[in-house]
């Protein structure tokens, strides 16, 4: 009996362990190759926008961008960037949100940037300002930097990696520079699945 009981325990052991690890990643499937150079170094970029309802919830509500980061081997950098084809100050969000990675306060001005979009609520660049002075910013260092070289800068970055990638819809995932997460082929069980599934697919593509 005591033999049959440790063969019982193993067996389960072994199903309980084979449950939880992630399926093989399948071309097509989870993610797509794209025809880009390799990243230097270890990197995942999602593209969004302000404006779009899916990344909203990505981010607000099932907080796959936090926990892809928090999910990431160390050394492994990442990075939001903004896209410009949704939304009539789809422009101005993608400066003002260069000047929030500028000055490191991405998570102080995000949430408002999210509702000002999401309630279209943006008719300006002032408007987009306020935010910034709602959330601790004062309005000499929004003016003074809003069209710095840095900004300019990390403006042209986020425009050239969207056109580079062929950006056409948000959220999007890219890893590495050479894979894209493909939601399409991802768990639709739930929620909870899905975001699981999101997650585990970026760490399984930093190993490719």
């Amino acid at each position: 009996m005591k033999k049959i009981s440790v063969i019982l325990t193993a067996l389960l052991a072994a199903v309980s362990t084979a449950s939880i690890q992630a399926a093989p990643l399948t071309e097509g499937q989870q993610y797509i190759s794209i025809n880009q150079p390799r990243s230097a170094q270890p990197e995942v970029i999602e593209f969004f926008s302000f404006y779009c309802p899916h990344c909203y919830s990505f981010e607000m509500e099932y907080k796959i961008p936090t926990q892809v980061k928090e999910a990431l081997p160390e050394g492994t950098s990442f990075k939001q960037y903004h896209v410009n084809f949704l939304g009539r100050q789809s422009e101005n969000l993608t400066r003002a949100w260069a000047l929030a990675m500028a000055m490191g306060v991405e998570d102080k001005v995000k949430p408002g940037l999210f509702a000002g979009a999401q309630q279209n609520k943006f008719s300006s660049m002032d408007d987009i300002r306020q935010v910034f002075i709602d959330n601790g910013i004062s309005a000499e260092q929004f003016d003074s930097a809003i069209n710095s070289f840095a900004v300019n800068n990390l403006v042209n970055r986020q425009n050239t990696l969207a056109e580079s990638f062929q950006v056409r819809s948000v959220p999007d995932f890219y890893v590495n520079g050479k894979f894209r997460v493909n939601p399409q082929g991802l768990s639709n069980d739930s929620v909870n699945s899905f975001v699981t599934e999101y997650v585990d697919t970026v760490k399984e593509l930093l190993k490719k």
